[in-house]
């Protein structure tokens, strides 16, 4: 699976306190299932909750929600532009601890395609990223929030 790792290494760079403390992001992966359909090959989809949380964060959520929205619109685009998605594949929730601090949960809805060919007798498989977005999508690489200079990153 190629988005739970792409997702984590986005929100690493991006947010400065995950660099500085990485034990405060986990990632896993539940609800998964294959689709596929009885075609000449094997190739299917795999689709699943891909729940991110981070604890004893102290920081404004946006500092969060921005590099995810970035990351989705080169990742999982359709969360973004057809409203089933818009509706109910990118939830959360947020906990203030008696420190102060919060602990944020997201749920993505995300899907990834696997490529099955077979070739002389043998089976090939490979997860297949997302079609590459239009040319005119921008590549940010600072993050402000309320005006405020939070971030910046290379890639």
């Amino acid at each position: 699976m190629l988005k739970p790792d792409t997702l984590r290494k986005a929100l690493m760079d991006a947010v400065p306190a995950l660099r500085t403390n990485p034990a405060m992001l986990r990632l896993w992966v539940d609800k998964g299932r294959n689709i596929a359909t009885l075609s000449h090959s094997l190739s299917f989809e795999k689709q699943f909750s891909l729940n991110v949380a981070v604890s004893g964060f102290s920081g404004d959520i946006d500092t969060i929600f921005v590099p995810v929205m970035l990351w989705l619109r080169d990742n999982q685009p359709d969360i973004l532009t057809v409203e089933a998605g818009q509706q109910a594949c990118f939830s959360w929730t947020l906990v203030t601890n008696s420190d102060s601090t919060q602990d944020l949960a997201l749920t993505l809805q995300l899907t990834e395609r696997t490529q099955v060919k077979e070739v002389d007798g043998a089976l090939y498989a490979e997860t297949l990223p997302e079609p590459l977005p239009p040319a005119l999508v921008t590549r940010p690489k600072e993050l402000y929030v309320h005006g405020e200079l939070l971030s910046s990153w290379s890639s």
